[in-house]
């Protein structure tokens, strides 16, 4: 099985390293400084409790050195990834399965969803239906990543916590695809279930991100902060009913409620959210994915969504006047 990790920064790059040590047949795209030193030195996995480990990796900027991939696992930012499609179609075979481990709405969210949205496009996440015509929505296995990592220096990858990739077919079957990439993943040392549904678990991480980082980057707030400042609290907590109601009408259960969700939030403590690191470190910041998906999801769904579109607006803007969104 030949699988190919492209985008591996601090996920990617996480997850390529413990496939390596289990012996997978791994490649990685990358650029930058990163890439140079995973070619010079290879690549190197910092984890709490264990002495560092450095393993050979076969990394390249251009896909068109690696060739067709039983599985390419994409681990980009989600505005990343309709740039490079074209790209990536070297690494593409009659048989290859695309993993979709981005955040936010995936732009395949309605295929294999049945009833009258089968099929829609979101503009929000696959602006000109790139993905969906570049790749086909048959291709996809669906991927929710969990693990929160860094790179802390070229080359070397941090893990914080967590090592649970869930995965899921669009129609919610349990495929040999979905199955044969579990049993890898799990070989690895990773949590890897495959889920029956799949956008039940995007829908309760997208809940925290949805609201808690245009709120933070807004505020420069900590989660432990946003969470227990009563304004702010009720900011994301107004956020989450209009996604809870889109979501519901889409047919999603939620296992927990809005209360709860937000408490795991402020119990997570003192952490800086993506978009707010995104922010401060000067990368464009996953807007259209985490809050403007919601939005568009909201007219298709006829559901009002008011402080999602007032929140949206704010963080927008704050992006445009950082040269981080719509540039």
């Amino acid at each position: 099985m030949k699988i190919c990790i492209f985008g591996a920064g601090a996920i990617g790059g996480y997850m390529a390293a413990k496939l390596v040590q289990a012996g997978a047949d791994v490649s990685i795209v990358a650029r930058g400084p990163h890439l140079a030193a995973m070619q010079a030195k290879g690549l190197t996995l910092l984890e709490e409790g264990a002495a560092p480990v450095t393993v050979p990796v076969r990394a390249s900027a251009d896909p068109a050195d690696l060739g067709p991939q039983d599985y390419v696992i994409v681990t980009l930012k989600a505005h990343s990834v309709p740039p490079v499609v074209g790209a990536m179609q070297p690494l593409i075979g009659p048989s290859t399965t695309i993993v979709s481990g981005v955040n936010g709405v995936p732009w395949w969210y309605f295929h294999k969803i049945g009833g009258p949205l089968e099929g829609t496009r979101l503009h929000s996440v696959d602006p000109g239906n790139v993905q969906w015509d570049g790749f086909g929505p048959d291709r996809v296995l669906g991927c929710v990543v969990y693990p929160a990592a860094e790179v802390s220096e070229p080359g070397t990858i941090r893990h914080i916590e967590g090592n649970r990739f869930s995965l899921g077919e669009p129609d919610g079957s349990k495929s040999d695809r979905a199955t044969a990439l579990s049993q890898v993943l799990q070989a690895a040392g990773l949590k890897a279930p495959v889920r029956p549904r799949l956008r039940d678990e995007i829908w309760v991480k997208l809940w925290g991100n949805l609201s808690f980082n245009p709120i933070s980057a807004l505020t420069h707030a900590t989660l432990d902060v946003l969470c227990t400042d009563p304004g702010t609290r009720d900011v994301a907590r107004r956020m989450m009913l209009e996604a809870q109601e889109i979501a519901e009408k889409l047919g999603v259960s939620f296992p927990i409620d809005v209360e709860r969700r937000i408490d795991g939030g402020a119990a997570v403590g003192a952490h800086r959210t993506s978009m707010l690191q995104d922010l401060d470190a000067g990368r464009p910041m996953e807007i259209d994915a985490l809050v403007g998906s919601v939005q568009e999801l909201g007219r298709i769904t006829a559901t009002p969504t008011p402080t999602v579109d007032t929140v949206l607006a704010l963080i927008a803007l704050r992006g445009r006047v950082a040269g981080l969104y719509g540039t």
